[in-house]
């Protein structure tokens, strides 16, 4: 059997592989078990890369609060 790969590195890219996923439960080419896990995984995904945007804000507000310390 070929491997399948979900491109999930963006937002954007999750939400491809969430419809991918909710298509192929549809056509009955996945059942719901696994794509239950997917779709976890893709959350856990999701608030990974949230929470890497959110600390790279932080990371800049930081810089730009110790710019205007100087």
């Amino acid at each position: 059997m070929a491997r399948k790969r979900l491109k999930m590195e963006t937002p954007r890219e999750v939400r491809h592989a969430v419809t991918r996923v909710a298509n192929m439960v549809l056509n009955g080419e996945l059942d719901a078990k696994n794509a239950n896990a997917i779709l976890y995984a893709c959350n856990v995904v999701l608030g990974a890369i949230r929470t890497d945007e959110q600390q790279a804000r932080l990371d800049e507000l930081g810089r730009m609060v110790e710019g205007m310390k100087k």
